[in-house]
Parts: structure tokens; sequence; C-alpha cells
């Protein structure tokens, strides 16, 4: 071999060893995930699935590790979306609530008596609303891999049953975030409070505030019977869905195919997420054994009618076509023909 060919050789060979390395991601040690709460919600279950299923799979190639109760953000649960972006959060399973100051798209399901059942949710997140929120979170560095259910929000007092729009009049209501909470509740003539999920309990056993409004399976998971927490109604007025989602710059650094796992554990951990959150409300294929929890621990459990729903629905009717406008329109108007289309 000539010098000429030498030095060709050995320069090929310098430049192709760091094309390997290339070629193979370097992988963090840890990748944070940030979800509201902690188990046994189905909330955070989905989460630590979700973390559990990826770091099994790829044999602890992608190690996942939870950070409950919104730690990496001191409990304020409206900051992860803007964590993410920053590096600090890799993973989230985030409230469509948390994130709809931000991304006001996402405020579609607060939208007060849009979603009649779970049939009409199940509508939203698989059809064009889905998708379309999709790619919102995607301009907001965010790759949204899957859909889940904290369910439908009902309401809980320490002062009376709840059956019509007047009973509401001065209590004290606690909301976790969104300006639409504040404009529901000031509709029914409420005092509505926002403060964080960290600041509830508290709050409750103090008296500082008289309500709150969360799905059942919260309600029972945090023992809020014991906060003073006497009255339940069963509204169904929204659904606060959650979004499986990864920081972009997170899932592009992984091969193709650790990025496929990561969305195929999502996907199977949001599908596991809805059916606890859907377990014992006496909606088709489960029992109302939840209820019947409530019942026991002397919750007073009042479960409106048709009739009894519409007349909170028309109450709100304002706050609902002032709320359609930021929200958008045209996604309004996907939403409302999906739920037509299983009504």
């Amino acid at each position: 071999m000539s010098l000429n060919a030498t030095r060709r050789a050995m320069l090929l060979g310098g430049l192709a060893t760091p094309f390997v390395a290339a070629a193979q991601p370097a992988y963090k040690t840890e990748y944070k995930l940030s979800v509201v709460g902690n188990r046994p919600i189905p909330f955070a279950e989905g989460a630590f699935q979700w973390a559990e299923l990826v770091t099994q799979r790829s044999q602890g190639r992608i190690n996942v590790r939870v950070y409950p109760g919104s730690q990496l953000v001191g409990g304020d649960q409206t900051r992860e979306l803007l964590a993410m972006r920053q590096g600090i959060i890799d993973m989230c399973v985030f409230s469509t609530i948390n994130i709809a100051p931000q991304v006001r798209e996402a405020g579609i399901f607060q939208l007060p008596f849009l979603m009649p059942d779970h049939r009409a949710f199940d509508a939203l997140i698989n059809g064009d609303v889905g998708r379309d929120l999709s790619a919102i979170m995607d301009r907001r560095d965010v790759t949204a891999l899957a859909f889940g259910e904290n369910g439908f929000r009902e309401i809980s007092n320490s002062k009376r049953a709840i059956r019509a729009p007047g009973d509401l009049r001065g209590l004290k209501i606690r909301f976790a975030a969104g300006a639409i909470f504040n404009d529901i509740y000031n509709a029914l003539g409420a005092n509505p409070l926002q403060m964080s999920f960290a600041d509830l309990q508290p709050a409750l056993s103090t008296g500082a505030v008289d309500g709150q409004e969360n799905p059942v399976n919260l309600f029972l998971g945090f023992r809020m019977d014991t906060l003073a927490q006497k009255h339940m109604t069963i509204w169904n007025y929204v659904n606060d869905a959650l979004i499986f989602g990864v920081s972009k710059s997170v899932m592009a650094s992984f091969t193709p195919q650790d990025r496929e796992l990561v969305r195929e554990c999502a996907v199977e951990a949001a599908r596991r997420n809805i059916a606890l959150a859907r377990q014992g409300l006496g909606i088709p294929g489960t029992d109302d054994s939840a209820l019947q929890d409530l019942r026991r621990r002397g919750v007073e459990v009042t479960v409106l009618s048709p009739e009894e729903k519409r007349a909170f629905g028309q109450a709100l009717r304002p706050v609902f076509d002032r709320w359609s406008q930021t929200v958008g329109t045209e996604l309004t108007r996907k939403a409302e023909a999906a739920i037509r289309t299983v009504s």
C-alpha cells in the first residue's frame, strides 16, 4: 500500500469512529416523569404504570422515575408544561385543566355540560378533537402519545345537598386552575377559590373552603369524607382528559425502535388508566361499588336526573358560549358533531 493510500485509510478510519458513536444515542441515567397526586388514584396510577412498562420493556435502557405530587414544580401543577419546555421534566401525564391556561384549546373538556357521558368523552379523545390537540401540543414542544381520563368531576361540600343551581349560592368552592371555573361558579352564585391540590386538604379540614370538585375515585382515595365533605352530587359537568406526553427533544433523542416502545407503553398505560377511572361508577361494564362506598362512609350521594342536569346546563349556557370562543369555534363545532354521532 502506498503512503497516500495508507494516509487515506487512516483518515477514513478516524472519521468512521465518531460516526459509529453518533449512531448510538447517549441516554440519560434517569428520565423524570411528573404527575399530580399519587397512588392509588387512577390519574397517578397511569403515570406509574407508564414508567414501569417503559423501564421494564427497555430492560432499563430507558429508566423512568415518577415524581408524584408535581414535586418538580413545587406542587404547582399548572407549571408542568413550562417545566417540560425548560428541560426540567422529560415526561408527564398532563391534566387538560392544568394546561388549558397555556393551551386554550385544551379547555374544550372544561366547557360545562358539553359531554353527557363517557361515550361522548371517548368520541372526543378518539376523533378529530384528539388529533387536533395532539398537533397543537406538538407545536408546543410536546409529543402527545395517548389520552387518558381523570374522570367526570363531581361536586362535594360540607353544607347541603346540591340539586339545583340555586343550591350553590354562597358556597366557597375550590377549583384547580382555569378562569372558566371561576366563571362557572360565579354564574351559579358560589364563591370560587383557586388553589393547588396540595393546599386543598388543609383548606377543607379548616373550613377555609366549603367544597371542591373532583372525580369520585380521587375523593375516595384521599378520604375527603374525613374532611367534612358529607354531600356529593353526581352531575358530570366536565371530564378532565389526560395527555401522556414526552418532551419533543427527549423523544427525538431515542432510536426509532425506542420511540415506538415509549408510545406503545403510553397507549397501554392510558387504556389501563381509563378502565380504573371508570370502576364502580355504575356506567355500562361496571358496578356502582364506588358510589356505595361513599354511602357507607356517611356521604349523602345525590345523582342528578337528565332534567336536573339540563337546568344547570341552561344556567351555564352564557359561560359555555363565551368560552367556546376562547377554545375555538371550529374545535367546539367538531366536538359537538362528534358527540351527536354517539348520543
